[in-house]
């Protein structure tokens, strides 16, 4: 009986009772492939493309511009060091980090038209 079924599996071209087929080994790894590609491109290569933008935006920081910290202080450059920034807000004059600038507001001259009030020194 149990050659006969066995017989009848050969002879269809299917695996016999108790096996299972299995697909290659690059088959089985394509899934994993395919998300690693999606991860990075929706993942890990806008954030590097980011920081590339942030990195090049304060090696162009000059005195006089406005910028806001990644904390939300304002406040206009007064000078600018390697790693440090000097900034004036309100009162104030405040020594921070060179990557705790998140934006630039205002470059110098900006801040003129439409009769903005004079930015004091």
């Amino acid at each position: 009986m149990m050659i006969l079924s066995y017989m009848t599996c050969l002879f269809a071209g299917a695996t016999p009772p108790g096996q299972q087929s299995t697909a290659p080994w690059y088959i089985q790894m394509f899934p994993i492939f395919l998300m690693f590609v999606v991860f990075y491109f929706l993942l890990i290569r806008p954030q590097t493309k980011k920081a590339k933008e942030h990195e090049q935006r304060m090696k162009a920081l000059k005195g006089g511009m406005r910028v806001m910290t990644s904390s939300g202080i304002l406040g206009v450059i007064i000078t600018v060091k390697e790693k440090t920034v000097t900034l004036r807000s309100a009162d104030a004059k405040l020594e921070i980090a060179k990557s705790a600038i998140s934006d630039i507001l205002e470059k110098p001259g900006e801040g003129d038209e439409a009769g903005a009030p004079p930015v004091k020194s």
